[in-house]
């Protein structure tokens, strides 16, 4: 006879716990279990079923594991939390008792927790570390902008305000920066670090309030690990690139409004480098001691020849590495004998030419006016190796005057005004730079090359702002579309203008000529291509065919033209359904559903496209 279980003793019932028996357990607040679960990354679950988790109850309640309630109770911030509070009541005692010195002495001797052993629990190595810190740095970035108020002390806000800077600096420094978005919320920037995608918001400087709704004592949990973490990250990333980490500040130029150009790159007076040896291997090739760093380092030089920076000079591999030589025999290729196999080496490598976009400004100087963003520009400018200034109302720190020869370009978000009485000299220097819009900055960044400034000119009406980030394959692109509409026109017209020119030169010659309506219908059911289509669209309004008549006639021609394959092909999809599991009919529906949205979606952009496009067809006729 098996053993009897008794009800509540097994199953859900025993591996979760409600919310309010874990508070009971670990006798604490429910603040602090808040925040032990934050700091130490426990989360409520969901059960299977919630009757039964909940012993037969049907209340609404949060559940979590009885082993991760188990685990926080030997929690060494737990232990301070607790000794805090003992704390706190001591201290009201003493002050309710006019027992000073008494109050003084157990203020000095205040109960603090560190979160140090926690990063290294939650994050193991140090590239997990760099993976996690996206939304560290969204959240350092947001209270860097924030005004201080009795929930949010100054102090608070000048450390984020200082971590910020450091990120930047580092960024700038091994110009690490990748893509650029201009959006609503704010700035979206990526950078790739370690070898890991980073990617994090800036929000813009505008007056910032707090809103009252918001619970702000759970940010400032996450807030605090995040300052944790980020010490640690940059400290590590400063030590690893020869840095002195924190990097010193010039409190003059911050006071003035210098920015990150208050911070000074310093290089490390310590002889060696710490270097993580549970990731490091030494060989010895030809009597001479190889690690892995000095591997990865050359890759890197291969992939992305480093220009010399006015900064810090960084570290190279062992030259005598590069000037040895490879022994490589080519094999005969066992597909095709006659073909000797051509492996690239590390040589050829060399010689091949590198796309390198981390220098894209490197012989470019930017002067900023008045009314565009200094620390957007300084960072994007300075991360892709350019020469940045700015005038004083924009803060102290730039490094050349408005009269600097070397200016090349000059970032502008304002209309042309008339009428303006300049010098010969001014004039002179005018016909010398590009005045752009912020816009073309980014989209270079995005593109990763120079572009025409022709689009981009002041008064101008910008091109889209695409997004770089989340693109799927198919995604309707506005800027290819312009173009093939373009081109789609360029091509009709011509058509035209060569019909007519034959009409005149034969004229009263007997010679058969098609409708147009025939001709479009035809054109249309041989299109290829969607540009192929508008184009036989706009030649059949051109030979004076209403738009919609056109459309009929054409989905007509498709529907006959269309093969039986296509059915066959619809009616082995469904037997094909028919073999799958429910699961997984289902999940081929959901994949089927998202791309014929997103089909969908691409159509509509693109019929509102068509249609903008023969708008102004009609208006240039």
């Amino acid at each position: 006879m098996g053993r009897i279980k008794q009800k509540g003793k097994a199953g859900a019932a025993k591996a979760y716990v409600t919310r309010s028996s874990a508070v009971k357990k670990l006798q604490c607040s429910l603040a602090d279990f808040r925040r032990l679960c934050i700091l130490k990354g426990i989360f409520p679950r969901e059960p299977r079923s919630r009757k039964r988790a909940n012993k037969g109850s049907s209340a609404p309640t949060s559940f979590y594991y009885v082993k991760d309630i188990a685990y926080l109770a030997h929690e060494p911030v737990l232990k301070k939390l607790r000794e805090h509070k003992a704390f706190a009541k001591k201290l009201s005692r003493a002050l309710g008792r006019g027992e000073w010195s008494s109050a003084q002495s157990l203020e000095e001797n205040k109960p603090v927790y560190r979160l140090d052993h926690i990063i290294k629990e939650r994050y193991p190595t140090f590239v997990d570390a760099v993976r996690d810190i996206d939304d560290a740095l969204c959240m350092i970035f947001l209270f860097s902008s924030l005004p201080s108020n009795s929930r949010v002390s100054p102090s608070l806000i000048e450390n984020c305000s200082r971590l910020a800077s450091e990120w930047q600096l580092y960024v700038m420094h091994t110009h690490a920066l990748r893509k650029t978005f201009l959006s609503i919320k704010g700035v979206y920037y990526q950078a790739e670090v370690m070898d890991q995608t980073v990617t994090w918001l800036v929000p813009y400087q505008f007056t910032q309030n707090i809103p009252t709704d918001v619970d702000v004592r759970v940010m400032l949990t996450f807030l605090e690990l995040y300052q944790t973490l980020l010490g640690f990250v940059f400290f590590k990333l400063y030590t690893d690139a020869g840095l002195v980490y924190p990097p010193p500040r010039d409190v003059a130029k911050d006071e003035t409004g210098a920015g990150v150009g208050a911070f000074r790159i310093q290089e490390s007076t310590l002889p060696h480098r710490p270097i993580d040896v549970s990731r490091t291997k030494e060989v010895e090739v030809n009597g001479k001691r190889v690690s892995t760093k000095d591997v990865r380092q050359t890759i890197k030089s291969i992939r992305a020849p480093s220009v010399t920076d006015g900064d810090v000079e960084m570290s190279t591999a062992d030259p005598a590495l590069a000037e040895e030589d490879e022994e490589f025999v080519p094999h005969p290729s066992t597909s095709n004998q006659e073909e000797a196999a051509s492996l690239p080496t590390l040589k050829s490598l060399v010689v091949l030419p590198q796309a390198d976009s981390s220098k894209l400004f490197a012989h470019l100087t930017f002067w900023l006016s008045r009314e565009t963003s200094r620390p957007i520009f300084e960072f994007i400018v300075r991360s892709f190796g350019g020469r940045i200034g700015w005038p004083m109302s924009s803060g102290s720190g730039s490094p050349f005057e408005e009269t600097e020869e070397s200016i090349t370009h000059v970032i502008i978000d304002r209309p042309v005004t008339e009428g303006v009485s300049e010098s010969e000299e001014e004039k002179q220097r005018r016909r010398r730079r590009k005045y752009v819009q912020p816009q073309w900055v980014v989209d270079c960044i995005n593109a990763g090359k120079i572009l025409l400034e022709d689009a981009y000119l002041q008064g101008k009406t910008l091109p889209p702002h695409l997004s770089p980030f989340g693109d799927y394959a198919g995604a309707y692109d506005p800027t290819a579309e312009f173009t093939n509409d373009i081109a789609a026109l360029e091509e009709s017209d011509l058509e035209v203008e060569a019909d007519g020119e034959e009409m005149d030169d034969e004229v009263g010659a007997e010679r058969y000529i098609p409708r147009p309506e025939q001709e479009a219908l035809k054109a249309a059911a041989e299109a290829d291509s969607e540009a192929a289509l508008r184009a036989a669209e706009l030649k059949a309004e051109a030979a004076g065919v209403d738009y919609g008549t056109f459309e009929k006639q054409a989905k007509k021609v498709k529907k006959k033209s269309k093969p039986e394959a296509q059915e066959e092909d619809v009616g082995e999809q469904e037997m094909n359904k028919m073999m799958m599991s429910n699961k997984q009919r289902k999940l081929y529906e959901r994949m089927k559903f998202g791309e014929r949205k997103k089909a969908a979606e691409r159509q509509t952009l693109e019929t509102k496209r068509r249609g903008l496009e023969k708008r102004r067809q009609r208006e240039r006729t």
